[in-house]
């Protein structure tokens, strides 16, 4: 039954969606659809090759923004929030003043690659054994710890002010509680901090041999909380009312809570900027040996021991997903929106030869590849821009068949059906391409919000709004449903094909062993 004030006002749980590039605001209610959305863009900033920054102001206003924008739209005031759920893109590091809240610097975006030579010398001084044993990752430049790690060595007087405490290190969800609650709380879920590679994901704490390792100071850290469970309320002069914040989770773990994979052996793929495949491989961790990440999905608030309230994920991560799609857009202006790429995709019936690997950050799993770049093969006289378009689509479908191959293998599950949400997953035609190259149906739900949709259901469990998650399951529905009807031989031939161009896109960024410039 639908919660309701005394006055009879309906409530609802707002959720806040701090994307890589917008940040959104969705206002659900009981029956988990969507009553009100707000969206904003901010500025990307590329100051190097292989550099991506953010500046941490530009994303607190827009989001502060989106908030007021969505409550202002649906005539919602504040008292009628029953929790505000937080989900956000991982790994991007912020470092800020704790005395002032003012930034030390822009955020370090999880596809910043500055610190590749950095995790390739820790791989070299053999400790990816202790970081995978203790944090389910693979050392690489995608995670927090190395990027704070550069921040402190690069940010005049940083490390100084670190050591004496006067700094407060979090990826964006910290800091956007930081900011909700006027500096009183600075905290990260078990989620976010398992993507650190600072956090121990079988004890739940931060872990002092890592840690001494990045000479990185425990003093920077937020304090890690469940991912369900009232951890703070806004400030009064924010909204008019103080509104708990009770969801906290990284945009791919809540986007699996928000398609109901509740039980181990149910996966999701995400279609956004990146595409990220999750498993839920139930309230064990399962270790990866085909260079997959082991991840804390999310952990429920209670007083029973935190293992039995958490449930793990094996992940792979796809860089390059709908930031293909824009490339198309804003690099080679062969569209002029997102939507049109579909349309003109359809103009011929196939690539006729052309792949492209869209490895413009490196290549994530199962390559981990941080020198690889972007390539375009195969192309003809006859190539024009509907070819380029379709072989965009095909290059999202394609990295993600390596992810799940990868993962049944690790699991030792073939899968079903892949359950599938972003923005990018509202293509019929990449949709159907994704189930012709996997073998395996795809299945749409019918509300694809579903990141946004996870931080509301975690948020609105800590609060009673929702009583369980049996309920939470029940909401489910599918939108559509994509059987494969791709040949095996010719699924076979166009991933042979795709290999093919990956083994000429790898390691292509780098300068080891490269000859000298030509004095002539």
């Amino acid at each position: 039954m639908k919660q309701t004030q005394p006055s009879g006002l309906p409530q609802f749980v707002l959720a806040l969606d701090q994307g890589t590039s917008s940040s959104r605001a969705i206002l659900f209610d009981h029956a988990g659809n969507v009553a009100r959305v707000a969206q904003r863009e901010f500025r990307q900033y590329y100051p190097h090759p292989g550099h991506v920054e953010h500046d941490p102001y530009e994303i607190w206003q827009s989001q502060l923004a989106v908030a007021h924008e969505v409550l202002n739209d649906a005539g919602v005031a504040a008292s009628q929030v029953s929790a505000i759920g937080i989900t956000n893109q991982r790994e991007t590091t912020v470092l800020w003043d704790r005395q002032t809240g003012e930034p030390i610097g822009r955020a370090l975006v999880w596809q910043d690659r500055r610190t590749a030579p950095m995790c390739e010398a820790l791989q070299a001084d053999g400790h990816g054994e202790l970081f995978r044993d203790k944090t389910g990752l693979i050392i690489d430049a995608y995670f927090s710890g190395t990027k704070l790690r550069w921040m402190l060595d690069n940010t005049e007087g940083a490390r100084e002010r670190a050591a004496r405490g006067e700094l407060a290190f979090g990826t964006v969800d910290s800091w956007l509680i930081w900011q909700l609650t006027d500096g009183k709380r600075h905290v990260t879920d078990v989620s976010n901090a398992s993507r650190t590679m600072l956090f121990n994901i079988h004890a739940f704490q931060w872990d002092d041999d890592l840690l001494d390792l990045l000479d990185i100071p425990r003093s920077l850290l937020p304090e890690v909380v469940p991912s369900s469970g009232e951890v703070a309320r806004t400030a009064l002069r924010l909204f008019g009312a103080e509104i708990p914040i009770a969801g906290i989770a990284g945009d791919q773990q809540a986007a699996t809570y928000g398609q109901a994979c509740l039980s181990p052996g149910m996966a999701k793929n995400t279609y956004g900027t990146g595409c990220f495949l999750l498993m839920n491989t139930g309230s064990q961790p399962v270790t990866s040996h085909n260079r997959l990440l082991t991840t804390i999905g999310w952990q429920l608030g209670g007083t029973t021991p935190p293992a039995s309230r958490t449930q793990y994920c094996l992940e792979g991560g796809v860089f390059m997903g709908g930031a293909t799609i824009q490339w198309l857009r804003d690099g080679l202006q062969i569209i002029n929106s997102a939507p049109e790429v579909e349309p003109l995709a359809r103009q011929c019936d196939d690539t006729e030869g052309v792949v492209l690997v869209p490895a413009f950050a490196g290549l994530g799993a199962p390559h981990w590849d941080p020198f690889a770049r972007g390539t375009l093969v195969g192309l003809t006289r006859g190539t024009g821009r509907a070819h380029i378009a379709r072989a965009a689509l095909e290059s999202i479908a394609l990295q993600s068949v390596d992810v799940l191959d990868a993962m049944q293998k690790d699991a030792g599950i073939s899968l079903a059906e892949l359950r599938v949400d972003g923005g990018a997953s509202r293509s019929d035609l990449l949709m159907q391409m994704q189930a012709d190259l996997l073998g395996t149906a795809v299945v749409r739900p019918r509300v694809t919000e579903t990141t946004a949709l996870g931080a509301a259901y975690l948020a609105g469990l800590a609060t009673g709004y929702w009583s369980g998650e049996d309920e939470i399951a029940s909401q489910w529905q599918m939108e559509h449903r994509f059987e494969p009807n791709l040949s095996a031989d010719a699924r076979a031939y166009r991933l042979w094909r795709w290999h093919r161009a990956v083994e000429r896109a790898r390691d292509w960024a780098r300068e080891d062993g490269a000859p000298p410039h030509s004095a002539n």
